[in-house]
């Protein structure tokens, strides 16, 4: 610690100089701020400074100590020793023998014969075993066919065929009429295992079928354990189960079982909508709860490009559900490495344990008898480390959140009317430093931001994505330095002479200001997450308060830095828990969300928001030390070599190491596409790869290996084409913009496409009504593009009404099980009043896409050829294509 012994010689308002000297007699000239404007002497008073390194030092420890902290709850995935009740090994078994039949499509045999063929065996078995208890076991096989729209990616129509959902209705044997939905699905993706999505989650459901049916205390209410077939394909089978079979109209409330990343910790991160009696009962029963209603809001605001069943029952069943799902290391998410060898036991033990008792509880409550009579109102709920829960109704949170800022703003009152400060002087300084902190942060942002876009220039784009810390270090120490170079300047130059100790107060003030403020915003925008600006807004207060006498009298002494620290610990740890979700979300978030998003403004912007959020209490410090040289020289010495190891490409984006593997991902179909006119004739026809990579690198990468992947045979879009006359899968277009098509053998699969024209005949209402019938294969999709002037007016999909005009087009997603029957379906179209010249024939054009997933027709020869030569840290996701555009 550095003394600042000082003897101030006060003079009236408006006296500009006052002496300051120090303990061996030094003097210094500085500006009077009004801070000490009374016309009398105060007595001598002995205040500590920081030390430079001690400070960097401080906080340095600090940040690390709460970030292991939040690593190491991470890291315990159960807490204490299991009961007994549910044997993670069993589930464990059943997850290895489903995920050894490998990928399972929709349609596929090993979706729809032999996973079903699995768990009918695992139901029937308890159903056998348990037959003497006191529940009784149904089994149902449904079916379902059906058609609904989506606003997801855009927003479309789907339409499902016969495929598969296994209900099964576990209830005392005296009957239920209220009955507990969990749902778990055992489809998966082309060309991926599904280990973690979702097959663990269909593990740990016969499990707790297993667990529960073997009670021998009957249950008040009945679960339905809904194994589903087809979520994959957006949703469908949830749709088909919530809308069509006749058990869901006794399900009062649902539990769902996800996944966007592999293993670890099961979070809640959807709840209700409101029913704030499902949190209290996870709160209640989870033996290890990880919950955040951060995490709830993020995701229904729509930033993250993902969609899980819990909407479908909420927006078509109208009931309440709780949302969970696995986040760690999505970068494995949807790939070849989502295998049981990677959900450690434990995991599957926590998530057994929490689903275990929230079912058994919600069973046996009263409230899910009535749910309506609870069901208004919403909960703040948050966990601290996996520790605890805490959990409130919303409408406490708002007086909390009130009673927080009211405190705050009483406290700064207080020191506005203090003798000093009078004539507003106190409110002008704190007005200027706040000014000063926004704008060290807008110019810290725009600082990073022009790095992220030299990075971006270099062409060494996502660095980050398989060495996440070199990011911290190259843009953290930037956003770091540039706000500590910002204060030290406004300190020397515009607060010459103004006493360091009156400035760190000043701006602990700021600070508290900013936080209040975005408490009292989120409040009144009535989001539950004001929670968390709350807690860093009460407990800095509080510990403020507390040490006010210590910091009046000694400053910053190693006693007041040390409780000053340890008062910001719980606030810190909880919001840098929230900060790693964000990562542990958004970072593998960038490798699949197209061509069009530059990943280096997404993750420099989180590095430097996470960096001014932290700060945010550590602007104290920067005033309370006298220089700041050394740790700046630190900083811009860790930017300098970050950036230059970073141009000079010493961090390659992706990995193929099979204990940590961080894959490129490459869609890649070989496809024939034929083109016809207004007469029915083919107009042209042509076949290739069709090649699609879904993060911002593009084929950078690729090339090196496979030259003739490059910029000559990159696609343009045909604007007079549904979907530019390539065929997409989902209406992922506007995602990934760069496509190449690298000229390839025709295909010719076993199954073809047969599309017929039914009838074409005018309504009396003067539409044409047209009439389709399409066989083929599993997945296939739809287009239709209504040309200038004309518009669809009705349709055989959904209730009827064409929605979502994606640019005027229209996309129809369809997929059937086994044994489904030819495709049939219509729309109406008004023919336009004045066709326009330039674009295309006719007033309508329509095109069929097919995709083969699975079987001997997935694969050419040229395709394997390709797969081949792909490098290992590359994932190409692969498959046979067709598409058939026609004229009307």
């Amino acid at each position: 610690m550095e003394g600042d012994t000082t003897v101030r010689r006060i003079k009236p308002f408006g006296t500009q100089q006052y002496v300051a000297q120090d303990n061996n007699g030094a003097q210094d000239r500085c500006e009077n701020n009004g801070y000490n404007g009374e016309p009398k002497r105060k007595p001598e008073v002995n205040l500590y400074l920081l030390r430079e390194g001690l400070a960097a030092s401080l906080v340095s420890v600090f940040i690390l100590v709460l970030w292991a902290l939040v690593h190491l709850s991470l890291q315990q995935l159960v807490i204490g020793k299991p009961t007994g009740e549910f044997n993670a090994v069993r589930a464990r078994q059943h997850l290895e023998q489903i995920t050894s039949a490998g990928p399972r499509p929709v349609g596929s045999q090993e979706n729809e014969v032999l996973t079903v063929g699995y768990l009918l065996k695992q139901i029937e078995d308890i159903q056998v075993e348990t037959a003497a208890g006191p529940h009784q076991l149904s089994i149902d096989i449904q079916r379902p066919t059906g058609t609904f729209s989506i606003d997801f990616l855009g927003g479309f129509t789907s339409f499902y065929d016969h495929i598969t959902n296994i209900a099964v209705r576990l209830e005392p044997k005296g009957g239920a009429q209220h009955l507990m939905l969990a749902n778990c699905h055992f489809d998966t993706v082309a060309n991926s295992p599904g280990a973690s999505d979702d097959a663990v989650s269909c593990a740990v459901m016969l499990e707790v079928l297993h667990s529960l049916a073997n009670q021998s205390t009957p249950l008040n209410h009945g679960v339905i354990f809904l194994f589903n077939g087809a979520e994959e394909n957006v949703l469908q089978a949830s749709h088909g189960f919530i809308t069509q079979h006749p058990w869901a109209k006794q399900v009062r409330a649902f539990i769902n079982l996800e996944a966007a990343g592999v293993g670890g910790k099961e979070v809640v991160f959807q709840t209700g909508p409101e029913n704030p009696w499902l949190v209290q009962a996870y709160v209640h029963a989870a033996k290890h709860p990880f919950a955040s209603v951060v995490g709830q809001e993020v995701f229904q605001s729509g930033v993250i490009p993902s969609d899980t069943d819990f909407r479908i029952f909420r927006d078509f069943g109208n009931i309440p559900g709780i949302d969970l799902a696995f986040i760690e290391n999505g970068f494995i998410y949807h790939t070849k490495y989502d295998t049981a060898n990677r959900i450690l036991t434990d995991s599957i033990q926590r998530a057994g344990d929490n689903i275990l008792a929230v079912l058994k509880y919600l069973a046996m409550s009263e409230k899910l008898a009535d749910s309506s009579e609870y069901r208004h109102g919403n909960m703040v709920f948050f966990d601290l480390l996996g520790v605890i829960v805490v959990a409130y109704p919303a409408r406490v949170g708002t007086i909390l959140n009130y009673m927080v800022a009211t405190a705050t703003f009483l406290y700064l009152a207080k020191k506005a009317s203090m003798p000093g400060h009078g004539g507003g002087r106190y409110v002008r300084d704190l007005a200027c430093a706040t000014g000063v902190a926004l704008l060290s942060w807008f110019v810290t942002l725009l600082s990073v931001l022009i790095v992220a876009l030299l990075v971006t220039l270099l062409g060494r784009s996502m660095f980050w994505y398989n060495h996440f810390y070199a990011s911290v270090c190259l843009y953290g120490a930037a956003a770091t330095g540039k706000m500590i170079l910002i204060h030290t300047l406004a300190k020397n130059l515009y607060y010459g002479g103004v006493r360091l100790v009156e400035l760190g107060d000043l701006y602990f003030d700021v600070s508290l200001l900013l936080w209040c403020c975005s408490l009292v915003w989120l409040t009144q925008h009535g989001l539950c997450s004001a929670y968390a600006p709350m807690l860093m807004v009460a407990f800095p207060l509080a510990t403020r308060l507390l040490l006010a006498k210590e910091f009046k009298h000694r400053g910053a002494s190693a006693k007041y830095c040390m409780l000053y620290l340890l008062g910001l610990a719980l606030p810190y740890v909880h919001f840098m828990f929230l900060i790693w979700v964000v990562f542990e979300i958004f970072t593998p978030i960038m490798g699949r969300s197209g061509t069009e998003i530059p990943p280096e403004v997404v993750l420099a912007s989180l590095v430097t928001l996470a960096t001014i959020f932290l700060s945010s209490f550590f602007l104290h410090f920067i005033y309370l030390v006298r220089s700041t040289k050394r740790i700046m020289a630190g900083l811009g010495f860790v930017f300098t070599i970050m950036f230059l190891l970073v141009s000079c490409g010493l961090f390659f984006p992706y990995s193929g190491d099979l204990d940590s593997p961080r894959p490129k991902r490459v869609f890649l179909q070989h496809t024939t596409r034929t083109f016809h006119n207004l007469q029915g004739e083919v107009e042209s026809r042509d076949s290739g790869l069709w090649i699609n990579s879904f993060d911002y690198t593009g084929m950078q990468h690729i090339t090196p290996h496979i030259p003739e992947i490059n910029e000559t045979v990159r696609t343009r879009c045909r604007e007079d084409r549904p979907f530019c006359g390539y065929p997409w899968f989902l209406p992922v277009k506007f995602l990934s913009r760069k496509n190449w098509y690298l000229p390839a053998p025709e295909v010719s699969p076993s199954s073809p496409v047969e599309f017929s024209l039914l009838s074409k005949e005018e309504t009396s209402w003067g539409t044409i009504k047209m009439t389709f019938s399409v066989k083929g294969p599993s997945h296939m999709s739809l287009y239709l593009m209504p040309h200038r002037g004309a518009s669809l007016s009705t349709w055989s999909f959904g209730d009827g009404t064409p929605r979502f005009d994606l640019s005027g087009e229209y996309f129809i997603f369809y997929s059937h099980g086994l044994d489904a029957p030819t495709w049939t379906f219509w729309f109406e179209i008004q023919p336009p009043a004045d066709p326009d010249p330039s674009g295309p024939e006719g007033i309508v054009s329509v095109a069929i896409s097919s995709h083969y997933f699975f079987g001997k027709d997935q694969r050419t020869a040229r395709l394997e050829e390709m797969l081949h030569r792909f490098p290992t840290w590359a994932f190409p996701s692969s498959w046979v294509s067709t598409y058939d555009m026609y004229r009307y």
